[in-house]
């Protein structure tokens, strides 16, 4: 039995868990039948009302990874407002990120695209930041900062600003060094579903968008390894491996994190996730999501506008870009 919403497949006891709380409508968000919602804090007000409750680790605990600064990038975010694609809110949100990967010197390559969506031909953008490497090999991080465009003051903290402030800290961290792989930080547009995620590939494009013209340009062949980060930022983070994944990559990152004493976190469970890994797993290229949606949704906030600032932790933030960062060293030593 499963349940598929927007990038979900759930086991029966995880169902029975959250019958109660979310039911599925054709636009991926909860049905009429589902408890009204509040609305949610006004984008200009949310950094201000937001104090999280938990702090990050600091980053000589984190391997230099700075979870501080990465939710200073994740408030940021959401202090743009709702960011659904070609919306004044992803607008600002692209000049941010550019001029943070600017600032870090890193290279940039930005993809202007029209995606055809039920709603018609919307524009959107990839930002690809780029660390060369000595050899011809790629690792491929990725993360999408868009927002759901169907639910009313959508502000997506947990997502997507969790992730992409995660990715922004990671290109500080990554930019300047030179490894035997270049490392490419792609951000994506159009994850989100505009109508429906189950019909018409209503979903992913930008990660669609990014993996055809890899494999046009030859770029696609050199990639060893990607990694997705999505919704990794709520407090209890509890992230299971992919089954659908490689195996080696998925023992790759967990030894890794467990290594760093967060088996709390990397948990031995599995699930499968439909997400912007897919398009480079469909194309025989080993991809991993890192993601715990299924806890979001029993909590009741996935794809609400209660996905506001207060419910990212920025521990969660430092411990899942530590994570990544050190994964990012494994795959240099293996492929070098």
């Amino acid at each position: 039995m499963f349940i598929s919403c927007k990038k979900l497949w759930l086991g029966a006891a995880a169902l029975v868990a959250i019958a109660g709380i979310v039911a599925c409508g054709g636009s991926g968000q909860p049905s009429a039948a589902s408890p009204s919602t509040p609305t949610a804090p006004s984008a200009t007000n949310q950094s201000a009302a937001s104090k999280p409750t938990e702090t990050a680790p600091t980053a000589d605990q984190t391997g230099g990874f700075d979870g501080a600064r990465a939710y200073e990038h994740v408030a940021k975010l959401v202090s743009f407002g709702p960011r659904p694609p070609a919306s004044e809110g992803i607008r600002r949100s692209q000049d941010y990120i550019i001029s943070q990967l600017k600032n870090f010197g890193c290279e940039i390559d930005q993809d202007d695209f029209h995606a055809s969506t039920p709603k018609g031909d919307v524009q959107m953008k990839n930002i690809i930041a780029k660390a060369p490497g000595t050899g011809q090999g790629i690792i491929l991080l990725l993360t999408h900062y868009d927002t759901l465009s169907s639910v009313e003051n959508f502000v997506g903290a947990e997502d997507s600003a969790s992730s992409t402030g995660l990715m922004i800290e990671m290109a500080r961290q990554l930019c300047g060094k030179k490894g035997p792989n270049s490392v490419w930080i792609a951000f994506l547009d159009g994850e989100e579903a505009f109508v429906n995620w189950n019909q018409d590939n209503d979903h992913t494009y930008g990660s669609r968008e990014l993996a055809a013209r890899m494999a046009l340009s030859g770029d696609l062949k050199r990639v060893r390894a990607v990694i997705l980060a999505d919704m990794i930022g709520q407090y209890n983070l509890s992230i299971q491996r992919q089954s659908d994944s490689p195996k080696w990559l998925n023992d790759l990152v967990w030894k890794t994190a467990a290594r760093l004493g967060y088996k709390d976190i990397f948990v031995s469970q599995e699930t499968q996730t439909s997400d912007d890994h897919d398009p480079f797993l469909e194309r025989g290229v080993p991809a991993l999501d890192i993601i715990d949606l299924n806890d979001y949704i029993s909590a009741g906030y996935w794809h609400t506008a209660q996905d506001t600032l207060d419910k990212v932790s920025p521990r969660s933030v430092a411990i899942v870009g530590h994570v990544i960062l050190e994964s990012v060293d494994e795959l240099q030593k293996k492929f070098h």
